[in-house]
């Protein structure tokens, strides 16, 4: 049996799922190629409510966006005005000071973390967002921000099925949380961490591998981290978050197992057999 089904048609014709995946994206400037919910948007088999308060990027968004995509330029956090670090790379962009000090040790991210500009923005909790009403999968990178956006988002992330959160392991920003810390606030919300999709390292200077500075890093420096809800509290689930779980899992991750615990527990709860309609899915 093969551990990835990327391959295979989406698993919602067999999960007779009618409504669409509701996902935010928080910093949804595409800089790193293609969103993970790319296929579920692709298969219109979702919706995107995205924020980008880089008016360059935001621009882009809405000028490449489909009929399911809604992007708009509000800054996420706690709700508090702060002062947004327009960094030379676009993607080091921060409500937080870069780190200048950890960054003198990556070769070229002095460089990438130069401010050079800096914008007075009136963030907003991700909780007090009108137009959100459901989010079942959460993709956010916002550099260092991501903690403070979960402490204040407390009720949609009750009803949240999957995060996919930048982390980092070392502070790239002056007084950001780590992946340590992440982790065990979103534990103690219910949710448990399940893969690093992917996992980032650097080399330190001065050295250099064959000359090359991307070459055989060793030390890992971010990541992309996934959280699913608790599997071994599924049954405190409805059916339609758990068909919801699995589509993602299943269709962007590959994560069967977890899938197969998902349909499992909707068997039980309906007295359907959705479990053994899956393994021959993965035949």
């Amino acid at each position: 049996m093969k551990s990835m089904t990327n391959n295979k048609p989406s698993l919602v014709t067999l999960l007779e799922l009618d409504e669409l995946i509701d996902v935010v994206d928080i910093g949804a400037n595409p800089i790193d190629g293609d969103a993970p919910y790319k296929k579920l948007l692709d298969g219109n088999l979702a919706r995107v409510f995205g924020f980008e308060p880089n008016e360059d990027a935001l621009a882009r968004l809405n000028a490449m966006k489909g009929p399911n995509e809604t992007y708009v330029g509000k800054a996420v956090y706690d709700g508090s005005q702060q002062q947004l670090k327009i960094c030379k790379a676009q993607g080091m962009t921060s409500l937080l000071e870069p780190n200048m000090e950890l960054l003198s040790y990556l070769r070229y991210f002095s460089e990438h973390g130069k401010v050079k500009e800096r914008l007075t923005v009136q963030t907003t909790r991700l909780d007090d967002v009108e137009e959100i009403q459901n989010i079942d999968y959460l993709k956010i990178d916002i550099q260092g921000g991501e903690l403070e956006v979960f402490k204040n988002a407390p009720n949609l992330l009750a009803e949240c099925c999957v995060i996919h959160s930048e982390v980092e392991f070392l502070p790239m920003y002056e007084g950001q949380p780590l992946f340590s810390e992440v982790e065990m606030y979103l534990r103690e919300q219910g949710f448990i961490f399940h893969r690093f999709s992917p996992l980032v390292s650097k080399i330190i200077q001065p050295m250099l591998i064959n000359n090359n500075p991307r070459g055989e890093p060793s030390q890992v420096i971010w990541a992309d981290a996934v959280f699913i809800k608790d599997f071994t509290k599924f049954n405190e689930l409805t059916p339609a978050n758990l068909k919801k779980t699995a589509l993602i899992l299943n269709d962007v991750y590959g994560s069967i197992d977890i899938v197969m615990r998902a349909l499992m527990a909707i068997d039980k709860k309906l007295k359907t057999n959705y479990s053994k309609k899956y393994l021959w899915y993965l035949s």
